[in-house]
This record gives C-alpha cells, sequence and structure tokens, in this order.
C-alpha cells in the first residue's frame, strides 16, 4: 500500500518491514495485522488492515514519530 501524507510517500513495498503483529488467524473476521515501517528517508509508519468485525476493517497507513517508535515496539 503506498500513502501520501503531507507530501511524504509511505509505501510498504519500499520500506523496511521491522515489527509485524498478527492478532487472530487468516480468514478470521476479527482477526487483524499491525506492521511497524522505516521508509529510506528515516521516515516511521503503522500499517493496518483487518476482517470486517476486527478495530481496522480496512487497509490504512499512519505516520509515527520517531520518538513514539521504541514505545510502540514495546507495546505490541
Amino acid at each position: 500500500m503506498k500513502k501520501i501524507i503531507c507530501k511524504k510517500e509511505y509505501d510498504t513495498e519500499t520500506a523496511t518491514l521491522i515489527k509485524k503483529v498478527t492478532v487472530g488467524y487468516y480468514g478470521d473476521p476479527a482477526g487483524y495485522e499491525e506492521s511497524l515501517y522505516q521508509t529510506p528517508e528515516g521516515l516511521y509508519f503503522v500499517y493496518v488492515n483487518g476482517g470486517e468485525q476486527s478495530p481496522y476493517s480496512h487497509e490504512e497507513i499512519t505516520r509515527l514519530a520517531k520518538t513514539k517508535v521504541n514505545e510502540w515496539i514495546e507495546n505490541h
């Protein structure tokens, strides 16, 4: 997935995956995935996607401040 936020590109195809968390199983309507990525420019973002009954019923990218990366990793 690719998204432009504040004129910066966040792309799961070109970024490096740092950590991925999976809840549930493939096809689980309440299951979801949260993935932390770093762009080649050093920016961080979280990609989420899940089943229709999950907190993430559609795929989305949100940016993450460098100061919040360690907190995200520790809490996931």
